[in-house]
């Protein structure tokens, strides 16, 4: 298998980190974990934290799509509400169902970003960054000042569930896992295949790509809009869960925890994502005890693990199947 190195780390160029070799049966078995875990005496407490967890992965899996093409956004929050708001807003302002609310969710993003991209993503390192902050304090000020269409600083409050038996924790845990399984699988296989070698092709050299016959500019506008129409489902995802929505939900501190999500775990493997989204929903958690030094340690643990793991988390695991691999060679 290809390989390209990225901070020392030999990560998958066809994005098949999920379908071959140790990540797939750690995902199988991983599954299985989860799909088992209501059935188990636990508390909707738990439940709960899965039930984000599951969103939170959807929407870093959306953003590693983008930093696949070279680009790491710090606006993606401002299309996960627009996400939330539009499903919210088709659900109780012209009470349809759900269903007709996720198809907005992904489709308003969507076409935001198809109109945006072709300028943004001319755009290259700092200054796509700063452009994508810039834009994600712009929508984040039209959620609050937007007071008629929605609510302002107050947000929308009783926001519907999917469903009414999507009341019930377990329901909406298995209902969360069951869209995070399908959409990262979908991005698993998007990463996977010619497409996903254009993407790679376009992140390692821009104009080698052009050269060697792939569109650049529409293949990372289609997938701008790809990505922004993912996380919009998990807004709308997030914003019937809670069933509240407002504008700190979808701030550039939350861009940034997509961000920081990626990195943890490891942004050149789709699995980095992942791992990084139970890093950062089960050590908060872990760190319960300490209230007033919790935030504190958390920062410590994130300095630490991006210092001597500048691939991710996903270098410990690659460097464990590379020494056991050495091992099998030199074994009798």
């Amino acid at each position: 298998m290809n390989t390209t190195t990225v901070s020392g780390l030999a990560a998958p160029r066809d994005g098949r980190a999920l379908a071959t070799g140790w990540p797939a049966r750690i995902a199988i078995a991983g599954i299985l974990a989860l799909v088992i875990l209501p059935l188990l005496p636990v508390g909707s407490f738990v439940l709960s934290i899965g039930t984000t967890a599951f969103i939170t992965a959807i929407a870093a899996a959306s953003l590693h799509l983008l930093i696949r093409t070279g680009h790491v956004s710090m606006g993606h929050a401002a299309f996960m509400g627009i996400g939330a708001y539009a499903s919210v807003l088709v659900t109780m302002k012209l009470q349809l169902p759900f269903a007709a609310g996720l198809v907005a969710a992904f489709v308003a993003p969507a076409i935001l970003a198809l109109l945006i991209g072709p300028l943004v993503l001319r755009l290259a390192g700092k200054y796509f960054v700063l452009v994508t902050f810039l834009f994600g304090e712009i929508v984040r000020m039209v959620f609050v000042e937007w007071t008629t269409l929605t609510g302002g600083a107050n947000g929308i409050p009783g926001v519907p569930p999917p469903h009414p038996r999507l009341l019930d924790p377990q329901a909406y845990y298995y209902f969360a896992l069951g869209f995070a399984i399908v959409l990262i699988g979908f991005i698993a296989r998007l990463l996977s295949s010619e497409i996903g070698r254009s993407i790679d092709a376009i992140r390692e050299g821009e104009n080698l790509a052009e050269c060697s016959g792939v569109p650049v500019l529409r293949v990372k506008v289609c997938i701008f809009a790809l990505s922004c129409g993912i996380v919009g489902i998990a807004g709308a995802l997030q914003g019937h869960f809670i069933r509240y929505i407002d504008p700190t939900s979808f701030s550039m501190v939350q861009s940034l925890n997509l961000v920081v999500v990626n990195v943890i775990g490891g942004m050149y493997a789709l699995v980095g994502p992942i791992i990084g989204t139970a890093f950062f929903m089960i050590t908060p958690e872990l760190l319960r005890d300490y209230v007033e030094l919790q935030r504190v340690i958390f920062g410590i643990i994130i300095i630490v693990v991006i210092a001597f793991f500048p691939g991710g988390l996903v270098e410990i695991a690659q460097r464990r199947a590379d020494a056991l691999r050495g091992k099998r060679k030199v074994g009798p």
